[in-house]
């Protein structure tokens, strides 16, 4: 298949839903999906960083990092002052190694390591 051909096929799938998308806009929604749609961003916040961070061999460096950004966001109200935090609070466990670094990770079955990769 030419390389034309794919492009023009992935347009042509991805056209529909963008335009559906962007007709949307027109529409008046119900408070009941105002309400509804208001968490969409969080959820899918949390379906992107738990896999990375329950996921990874240095699951627990990442955990600290992350705890450390989420309560600096929450007292300060600050996402830079939650991201500099976490990136730091990451690189210390990374550098101080000790038990931090010779965690091995959470004890998790297989089953469980699919679910949290997505397949």
């Amino acid at each position: 298949m030419s390389t034309w051909a794919v492009i023009g096929l992935m347009w042509a799938v991805t056209f529909g839903p963008r335009l559906l998308g962007l007709s949307l806009g027109r529409l008046e929604l119900t408070p009941f999906w105002h309400a509804f749609l208001r968490f969409v961003p969080v959820s899918v916040f949390a379906a992107l960083i738990v896999p990375e961070i329950l996921g990874s061999p240095e699951w627990l460096r990442r955990l600290v990092g992350a705890a450390v950004a989420a309560l600096l966001v929450w007292r300060q109200g600050n996402l830079a002052v939650g991201l500099l935090g976490g990136f730091g609070a990451y690189w210390l466990a990374r550098v101080g190694g000790g038990a931090v670094a010779s965690s091995r990770g959470p004890d998790l079955s297989q089953r469980q390591r699919a679910m949290l990769r997505g397949a």
